[in-house]
């Protein structure tokens, strides 16, 4: 079943016509939630809204879906009954989103992917970037004139797994929150230390498996994972990292690895 899913190739394959809000009536981003999965109830690739609004606001407590340029990928990780349940809506006006440019959101993608596919939302999210990532395009989404407009212009894009190793999707932020998270756990209480792993648990449905087995190995052998790079010195070992490294870290929000202790290694603005 997960070899079928991944020799998709369109967008199209998972959203169709009536899943497109082309005009958005929502003024914040709860409501925008609220919407689309009206449209998700409406064309049955939901049973109930009120358990995915839950998961899709507790995920974005984490860590805002709003990557910038005026586009958000709202999403969550439930057994809905469908294997993946996508909803898109425009907003003409904007929402305010807490992108991570703090910049309005005009264009919402909602995905609700079922857990029995490990590796189908990082699948259709690094297709999904590649596409969004390039300005001509993102400006036919944000200025097509109809619905059956936006609905082709979303068909055309592409959902080929990455030939670098995923580095579009290991976002660096979640790995830094799961390492805080991580840490607060050992200290906390039996009420905060389950909202504390329903936090871990979320973030770890968006990892790759091998890249969190690596997390949790050095969790458990040296007390941390992942490390700041400050001023080009990995704050891991106190050893500089290659200038590359450094300049292709500075900013990013990408994982790296550093070369001397193998520790994953962010930005030091990812503490910000």
């Amino acid at each position: 079943m997960i070899a079928e899913h991944l020799k998709s190739t369109h967008f199209s394959d998972y959203l169709h016509q009536p899943q497109v809000i082309y005009d958005l009536k929502a003024k914040t981003k709860v409501e925008a939630f609220e919407e689309l999965l009206d449209v998700l109830k409406d064309q049955k690739l939901i049973k109930n809204r009120k358990p995915v609004l839950t998961r899709v606001c507790d995920r974005e407590r984490l860590e805002s879906t709003g990557i910038g340029h005026g586009v958000a990928l709202p999403h969550a990780r439930m057994d809905t009954g469908q294997d993946l349940a996508v909803a898109v809506g425009r907003s003409s006006e904007g929402i305010e989103y807490d992108a991570i440019d703090g910049r309005p959101v005009y264009l919402i993608i909602m995905v609700v992917w079922n857990p029995a596919i490990p590796g189908l939302f990082n699948h259709v999210f690094a297709g999904l970037a590649k596409f969004l990532i390039n300005p001509n395009y993102r400006k036919r989404l944000f200025e097509a004139t109809s619905a059956a407009n936006l609905f082709k212009a979303l068909s055309e894009i592409e959902l080929q797994l990455p030939e670098m190793e995923d580095r579009i999707i290991h976002r660096a932020g979640l790995l830094w929150k799961l390492q805080e998270i991580e840490i607060a756990k050992k200290n906390s209480k039996a009420k905060q230390l389950k909202e504390l792993k329903e936090q871990a648990d979320l973030i770890r449905t968006e990892l790759d498996m091998a890249l969190v087995e690596r997390f949790d190995r050095f969790m458990e052998r040296y007390g941390f994972a992942v490390a700041e790079v400050d001023n080009g010195v990995c704050m891991g070992c106190y050893i500089n990292v290659s200038t590359g490294m450094g300049s292709a870290i500075d900013g990013s929000n990408d994982i790296y690895v550093c070369e001397n202790c193998g520790k994953f290694l962010v930005s030091s603005k990812k503490k910000d």
